[in-house]
């Protein structure tokens, strides 16, 4: 992975959710960014690692442990991690004493595969964000960039603001 710009490490989330006509119920599928960065015309070179197909609400500490480890031990210093965004916030900060890399978290209030979906936005701005920031821990979401620590989700207007 040393020839990699960026990794990319998806952990599940609203982003990869896809809906399953018989069960009527949405579930976290394979990471949706493969899809939405194949069909760019890109000149940068990224590989995706699916670390693990959660529902934010349903991450622990000892998942954002797994996070941290992949994060640390990742040949590449430039991170972009799609993720649930109900505790995107948490995971952010639980990386914060990762040093020496550029680590942006970024996710979709609907899922990718929908039209309507703000997650190729999201995944765009993190793209940039990861490639011209300095190291550090970032979230980008609705159109921001925000420090980790510094943000969060603001639940009733649905969207992320800074603190």
């Amino acid at each position: 992975m040393q020839n990699t710009e960026i990794s990319i490490i998806a952990v599940g989330g609203t982003i990869d959710k896809v809906y399953f006509d018989a069960k009527s119920q949405y579930e976290v599928g394979p990471p949706n960014i493969e899809r939405v960065l194949g069909e760019l015309n890109l000149s940068i070179a990224y590989s995706v690692n699916s670390l693990m197909r959660k529902d934010s609400l349903d991450m622990t500490d000892e998942d954002r442990g797994l996070v941290a480890a992949a994060v640390a031990d990742d040949a590449c210093s430039r991170i972009l991690i799609t993720h649930g965004t109900d505790t995107m916030v948490q995971t952010a900060e639980a990386l914060q004493h990762i040093a020496g890399k550029t680590v942006v978290l970024t996710g979709a209030l609907e899922p990718a595969l929908f039209k309507t979906s703000d997650a190729v936005f999201n995944i765009g701005c993190a793209l940039g964000a990861v490639q011209a920031l300095p190291p550090g821990v970032y979230i980008a979401m609705n159109g921001r960039v925000f420090r980790a620590g510094h943000v969060r989700k603001n639940r009733e207007k649905n969207r992320f603001e800074e603190i």
